[in-house]
């Protein structure tokens, strides 16, 4: 049965677990295409009007909703780097889920509540970055791209409608 407990774990996890999840996400994009030589990158954390910036991250509204990294170009190439950029929210996601769940099983880290929901979404991240699919909007998926350019040795098209 759905309590007010259940209602409470609810908002921790939209308004601060997923948004702290989107973030490494996004930081797996920014890391990455840093050291493959990146110029102009930029995090937007939500949608919605902007709020604040701080460097590069920028803050908006609906903190909560979507997020996503941009850059201007990487100083390599190949498909190899656009293979590493797209595969590292992935990478980043899974890795500090795991980071969690050992912290949680030797007891360093004394939040099992939290650090549950923290692995629930991280992993749900991670499927949805798996899929290789196409999103309704035409869009493809981590999964898509990183299979494309394995498979086919060039970006999936996508025409944003």
């Amino acid at each position: 049965m759905f309590g007010i407990s259940d209602f409470l774990k609810l908002l921790l996890s939209a308004f601060i677990i997923l948004p702290m999840v989107s973030i490494i996400r996004e930081g797996g994009y920014l890391l990455t295409s840093y050291f493959l030589g990146a110029k102009n990158s930029k995090v937007v954390i939500g949608c919605g009007p902007r709020i604040f910036n701080i460097g590069i991250f920028e803050f908006r509204k609906y903190y909560f909703m979507y997020s996503w990294c941009s850059y201007d170009n990487l100083r390599y190439k190949e498909n190899w780097a656009q293979i590493l950029v797209y595969a590292s929210p992935i990478v980043a996601n899974i890795a500090v889920a795991l980071i969690v769940n050992f912290a949680l099983s030797f007891g360093w880290l004394d939040m099992k509540e939290f650090g549950k929901q923290f692995i629930y979404y991280a992993f749900y991240f991670v499927l949805f970055d798996l899929l290789p699919i196409y999103y309704p909007d035409g869009q493809p998926s981590n999964g898509r791209i990183v299979y494309e350019l394995f498979r086919y040795g060039q970006f999936p098209e996508y025409e944003k409608e």
